[in-house]
């Protein structure tokens, strides 16, 4: 298996990170501090680093600021959303989920949803690829 990263940007300097890997570390809590640092998140309302992907699996840090929205889109696979911090709503047409540090939600592909920040909130955000 090769190694794969990516590389550092002038809108990311400190990019530089291995993205996959047999086994890839990763350390949450410093790439919050990395995304509040960040010039996009002090001049909009979101920031947000994928910390690992592979052909079947992305997992992304997502920071958004109070009242900041993901407006309604789908997913080609299999999601799932992990709060870290702060307080969100996700929503699709059925259902309205209010979550929390700590708590999770999956949702089966192509299912429309959106998310909005109650408070500023950091998650991650897992996405299996479906088995097409």
């Amino acid at each position: 298996m090769e190694n794969k990263s990516n590389e550092a940007t002038t809108l990311r300097p400190n990019g530089d990170r291995l993205l996959d890997a047999p086994l890839v570390e990763i350390d949450l809590n410093k790439f919050i501090v990395q995304l509040q640092k960040e010039t996009i998140w002090v001049n909009s309302d979101r920031n947000s680093i994928t910390v690992f992907k592979s052909d079947h699996l992305s997992i992304v840090l997502i920071g958004l600021h109070a009242n900041a929205e993901l407006k309604t889109h789908t997913a080609k696979g299999h999601i799932i959303v992990q709060v870290l911090d702060g307080e969100i709503q996700f929503s699709t047409k059925q259902q309205n989920v209010f979550m929390e540090k700590g708590q999770m939600i999956t949702l089966k592909e192509n299912i429309p949803h959106s998310v909005m920040a109650i408070k500023e909130s950091f998650f991650l955000l897992t996405m299996m690829s479906s088995n097409e």
